[in-house]
């Protein structure tokens, strides 16, 4: 289970260390991609299949399943950690996220989600602001 957020610098070459508590569960190899919200999302090798069933299971005759299978599966690329326990981020998904130097792994129980510092202080902020709302809208679905 992945849970908490995380402080990290990107290096000159792309790489990010994996915050430690969470390398011997992706030391069998990781799939990051596109994520939502402007970041990426990082999956172990067993979750990456899971998704990826379902998104091959989505009707292809709808646009927005198809749009929403590409995104996640054409964007998607193998990653392993190295000795030090960093991933490589490919150019083109730090572009998509528009990664700079410091980066947040926020834990979100299945993957982890990687995010510009910025970004994300963008978002919780905008998030925390509307709290009492988003938790009356998912009582109702019985959270």
């Amino acid at each position: 289970m992945f849970i908490g957020e995380y402080n990290h610098n990107l290096d000159e070459k792309g790489r990010l260390a994996v915050p430690k508590k969470f390398r011997a569960t992706l030391a069998e190899g990781a799939v990051i991609t596109r994520g939502l919200d402007d970041c990426l999302f990082l999956y172990t090798k067993e979750e990456w299949n899971v998704l990826a069933k379902k998104l091959s299971e989505l009707p292809f005759s709808q646009a927005n399943a198809r749009a929403f299978a590409r995104l996640m599966l054409a964007g998607a690329m193998d990653v392993s950690l190295d000795k030090q326990g960093r991933v490589v981020l490919p150019e083109y998904l730090r572009t998509y996220a528009d990664l700079k130097k410091e980066i947040i792994i926020a834990g979100l129980y299945n993957r982890l989600e990687i995010w510009d510092q910025h970004t994300w202080s963008e978002y919780t902020s905008k998030t925390e602001a509307a709290r009492n709302e988003i938790a009356e809208q998912l009582g109702e679905l019985g959270i």
